[in-house]
């Protein structure tokens, strides 16, 4: 596998800047090895991103054409970062010109079937988690002459700076090996923003290009004009003098109910809180060159954040670990300076000590009225001191008392593991940088975020409902500038007060804040998307941590399958839609070795065959266009999500594919003949079975102790008392 080399998807809550987007490069096997960079023919040639910004949800749609422009047939891997905290909706890819989309199973099973159409040479592709939110797209084949569309979409929460929200994309150049004959990218490259009209934003901005605006029909679209390989926006949003708080929510069950909370802290000035800063910087012989440079000058940056109530160390280590002084000092003008005199004097060279420089780094503790805050960059793996990963991130939880790590990996060979944990445990974020990025930026952006703290351990509660799984999991740190954004599943409904309770440096501060949490809301289905997504980075990093059981691994694998999301355990697989591809006979009925649950949520390869997609998908630009006229042609379909459910097409039934739904063996079943009297008197009595009807007259929906199906031989009445059950069971 791969190093993932993208910011980590679930330890930063709200998203960090978008990583560079859909790089395709050749897949590489023992019989076909890798074409010369300047041989291989796969070009980009047009890259397409809309984003719709809905109640500070970002929605993504990207759109990337590549053309092979070479002689022979290329398989290629489209490699994906997504975003911090963004949960990927789906994948299509265009088969002979069709946009055609795909579905969640094992992750070995669906191997299985991809490995056996590209020996016969049909078009797949695959998606896999490769780790630290990158997905890779495995695409055979493309043939000489041949254009691929690959359309990816995901959801995220945007980010507030100051008093604008944030919007970011990060477009990975055509390398090397994608250059066209002229060595010019030769892209076609769109940026769209769109958002609600109305009192509560102001008129975009762009610190890195020039906007074209126009309002139209209660929107305003906004487009990036020129080179969008790099884009910034900013939406700015009136601020209270009161805190504001905003609930997104989405339940259809008692036991299928989630939420998304957003806290503004109010508007009003705060008193500063001293802080007490120390910078880590690895100089081992592999920072070498550009790479000890922008830790130079990385360093000067945080410098720049101090004011005078603050104080500040330099730790650097190689194999030694060195200091700038014994202790703490002010942050006056002339330590600055003689600090950044330190820091030009650096040297790269030796191993890697980082056990040593955590140990010096935690060992002065601040008092109570000083925020401890360390920024920790290196480069590597530990080499000499302690170097198990898991001693080291136990002795420094020890250690830390007060103090926040915030982690900074730079290029491939950092140990991804160690820097997440560190930052974890610490209520701090871990942040990636790949070789040709700028790390001197990544480390300003978090240290500017942290040069005026609001609220220390702040947590929520709510009295009226409850919360459960929250994340974050515990007390969190508000920045300036900084929303807090917290997902949880929540039991009962209607009124009920949030508390949001921390420490500010004037004392304790409560907010709180009448909501209503609904029994019922089709709407904001991302929401339990965005939850799952944060959910299994949790878990990933607790196995990470603890190691991993059993249970970790079964509800990673269930919320996967379930939400359609990419993990270690399962894998989204797009097939050819108008020839047969059946599995490899070793697969057939069988589940990868996650189990039980893929085998009830993994349609047959057979299954996609049978989808068809009309000449109207052919001309369709997004996927929305793809979908309605899927629906307008009535074309059959394999797979559709309703709400936060997922069905698939089984024998001509439609089948909720849940993967933590009960089999049909378990639970009590109804079945009803479609639009008889039974059929209505059960969507009066359950009112979200009005979605999964509507997908035809032969369907299967898990309740929480129930499952209806509609069938032609099902029941035309039943009675009250069988009503009433079935909407208590649901």
């Amino acid at each position: 596998m791969r190093r993932a080399l993208s910011v980590p998807v679930l330890l930063v809550l709200v998203p960090l800047a978008a990583s560079a987007q859909g790089t395709i490069i050749p897949r590489c096997l023992p019989i076909r090895p890798c074409p010369p960079p300047m041989q291989w023919g796969v070009v980009r040639t047009a890259s397409h991103v809309q984003v719709r910004m809905d109640d500070r949800v970002l929605h993504y749609e990207v759109e990337e054409q590549f053309t092979n422009r070479g002689g022979g047939i290329a398989e290629a891997d489209y490699i994906f970062p997504l975003p911090g905290g963004a949960a990927f909706q789906d994948l299509k890819l265009s088969i002979d010109g069709e946009l055609v989309a795909g579905e969640t199973m094992s992750a070995d099973k669906a191997r299985g079937i991809y490995e056996e159409i590209v020996r016969r040479q049909r078009d797949p592709a695959l998606v896999e988690w490769m780790g630290q939110g990158m997905l890779r797209a495995r695409i055979f084949p493309i043939r000489p002459g041949e254009v691929k569309r690959v359309v990816v979409r995901f959801d995220a929460v945007a980010r507030r700076e100051g008093d604008a929200l944030r919007v970011d994309y990060r477009r990975g150049a055509n390398s090397t090996a994608t250059r066209d004959a002229r060595g010019t990218d030769g892209e076609a490259e769109t940026f769209v923003l769109s958002f609600a009209d109305g009192s509560a934003s102001g008129t975009p901005y762009s610190p890195t290009h020039r906007l074209t605006r126009r309002v139209s029909n209660g929107r305003v679209t906004v487009e990036a004009d020129g080179n969008t390989r790099e884009v910034t926006i900013l939406v700015p949003i009136r601020r209270s003098s009161e805190a504001a708080v905003s609930l997104l929510a989405h339940a259809t069950s008692e036991s299928e109910k989630f939420a998304l909370i957003t806290l503004t802290p109010p508007a009003r000035s705060v008193r500063h809180t001293p802080r007490d800063v120390t910078v880590v910087l690895d100089v081992s012989g592999s920072m070498s060159g550009r790479k000890l440079a922008q830790a130079r000058a990385a360093g000067r940056q945080v410098l720049a954040t101090l004011d005078g109530s603050d104080r500040f160390r330099i730790v650097d280590f190689s194999t030694d670990v060195r200091t700038f002084r014994d202790s703490f000092v002010s942050a006056s003008a002339a330590n600055i300076r003689e600090a950044q005199r330190y820091l030009d004097a650096l040297e790269a060279q030796g191993s890697t000590n980082i056990s040593g420089a955590l140990d010096e780094a935690l060992r002065m503790h601040s008092p109570e009225e000083r925020l401890p805050l360390v920024l920790f960059l290196t480069d590597g793996a530990p080499t000499v001191g302690e170097t198990q990963p898991e001693a080291i991130a136990a002795a420094a939880a020890r250690q830390r008392g007060r103090a926040r790590v915030f982690t900074f990996g730079v290029g491939a060979d950092v140990n991804a593991t160690l820097v997440e944990q560190l930052a974890l445990e610490a209520h701090g974020t871990a942040s990636f940088v790949r070789p040709d990025e700028d790390v001197e930026r990544a480390v300003s952006v978090v240290a500017s975020r942290l040069t005026d703290p609001i609220v220390t351990d702040l947590r929520v509660r709510a009295d009226g409902v409850r919360l459960d799984r929250m994340l974050p999991d515990g007390p969190t740190d508000l920045f300036a500038g900084q929303d807090l954004v917290v997902l949880a599943r929540y039991e009962g409904d209607g009124p009920a007060t949030l508390r949001f309770s921390g420490r500010s440096s004037g004392g304790p501060v409560e907010w709180t804040e009448r909501v209503s949490f609904p029994g019922r809301e089709r709407g904001n289905a991302f929401v339990p998307r965005l939850w799952a997504t944060q959910r299994i980075g949790w878990l990933t990093a607790e196995k990470r941590r603890g190691g991993a059981s059993t249970e970790m691994n079964d509800e990673i694998r269930a919320l996967g399958e379930r939400y359609a999301i990419p993990t270690e355990f399962t894998s989204y697989l797009v097939q050819e839609p108008n020839n047969a591809a059946v599995a490899p006979p070793m697969l057939r009925g069988e589940a990868g070795r996650g189990g039980g649950v893929a085998a009830q949520s993994a349609p047959m390869a057979s299954d996609f065959a049978r989808a068809k997609v009309s000449a109207m998908q052919r001309e369709a630009r997004t996927l929305d266009e793809v979908d309605a006229a899927a629906t307008a042609s009535g074309s059959a379909r394999t797979a559709r999500r309703v709400g936060a459910r997922l069905f698939v097409l089984r024998d001509s039934v439609w089948t909720d594919a849940r993967g933590d739904a009960p089999s049909m063996a378990s639970v009590r079943k109804v079945r009803v003949k479609s639009y008889s009297a039974a059929y209505f008197a059960l969507l009066r009595a359950v009112p979200e079975l009005g979605e999964p009807f509507g997908l035809g007259d032969r369907v299967v929906v898990f309740g929480r102790k129930v499952a209806v199906e509609v069938a032609a031989d099902g029941d035309e009445q039943l009675s009250d008392a069988q009503v009433a059950a079935v909407a208590a069971d649901w």
